[in-house]
């Protein structure tokens, strides 16, 4: 087709499901994961876009609602080089291609939306950090509608969750970005995800305070080389201490106990539905879906 080649096709390998420990990883590249937002918000569609890293995975083995949180996410992509290494240590080799960490996804996502004019809205960070994130996103990015709140209410009133849920429904935002960190972001949008009209909700940790410039981008080499854990801690040592001296090794052993006493992965293609049809693998751009079973 003429547009397909007009893409580099690398950029748009097989969508695929890798289930890994019984975690189903979508392992999409960054500009399918940005043709399925950009879908779910022209076609007026619901989804969660979430992520796998060391982290979450880390996570979704300890907390019952991460898991089914995660599990039910239309996309939980591949954040960073950490689940690749452990999807090759468990015998299965995919492209780097497949990396989807904020550091790529980030920017191509804000030049989709600029340049459709979509609207966007940011939950969490300071009051002055978030004011910063705006205002530079209104600078570099002028046909992108934004708003925000900070995330420095209580998560458990009632009173202040429905009042930042009409803040954000009164603006009917495309995509909401909701940075307040691990697991706590994903659990507001698991409770309040029916209530809130919007297209795509993103769980983005320091997403916000990166817009605002105070949270610089893993240098890409290093980031290639595996290496981004060991940057973020070396600028972080005590909040990200625990998070990769403890959790790194956690999740090795895992996977060690995987390797030996574990289902094999499973692998499953993706294809995506479009105006209630199925659609081939070819078609670049997609809301992305398991396919029904049965289907090859």
């Amino acid at each position: 087709m003429a547009i397909k080649n007009q893409l580099n096709e690398l950029d748009y390998l097989p969508a695929i499901n890798v289930h890994l420990l019984e975690r189903r990883i979508s392992c999409v590249t960054v500009p399918r994961i940005v043709d399925a937002i950009h879908a779910a918000c022209v076609e007026d569609r619901k989804i969660t876009v979430a992520h796998y890293n060391v982290h979450s995975f880390n996570f979704s083995m300890q907390i019952p609602w991460f898991y089914q949180f995660i599990q039910s996410a239309e996309i939980a992509h591949c954040d960073g080089m950490g689940i690749l290494k452990a999807l090759q240590f468990m015998g299965y080799n995919l492209s780097l291609k497949y990396r989807a960490s904020y550091t790529l996804l980030l920017p191509k996502l804000l030049e989709n939306v600029n340049q459709n004019a979509l609207s966007m809205f940011l939950l969490g960070s300071k009051p002055k950090h978030l004011e910063t994130a705006l205002t530079n996103l209104r600078q570099q990015y002028p046909n992108i509608i934004v708003h925000g709140h900070h995330g420095y209410f209580d998560k458990e009133d009632p009173r202040q969750n429905q009042e930042i849920i009409n803040k954000i429904n009164q603006t009917k935002p495309n995509i909401l970005l909701v940075g307040m960190g691990m697991p706590i972001q994903e659990k507001w949008i698991w409770q309040h995800r029916s209530r809130l009209n919007v297209n795509v909700l993103m769980p983005c940790g320091a997403v916000i305070d990166r817009l605002a410039g105070l949270v610089p981008d893993c240098p890409e080499f290093i980031s290639n080389l595996g290496g981004e854990w060991l940057y973020r801690l070396s600028r972080e040592p005590k909040r990200l201490a625990a998070r990769y001296l403890l959790g790194n090794p956690a999740f090795f052993f895992q996977l060690a106990l995987g390797k030996f006493y574990a289902q094999p992965l499973r692998v499953e293609k993706m294809g995506y539905m479009l105006n209630g049809q199925k659609q081939s693998l070819d078609e670049p751009v997609s809301l992305l879906s398991p396919l029904p079973q049965g289907i090859n």
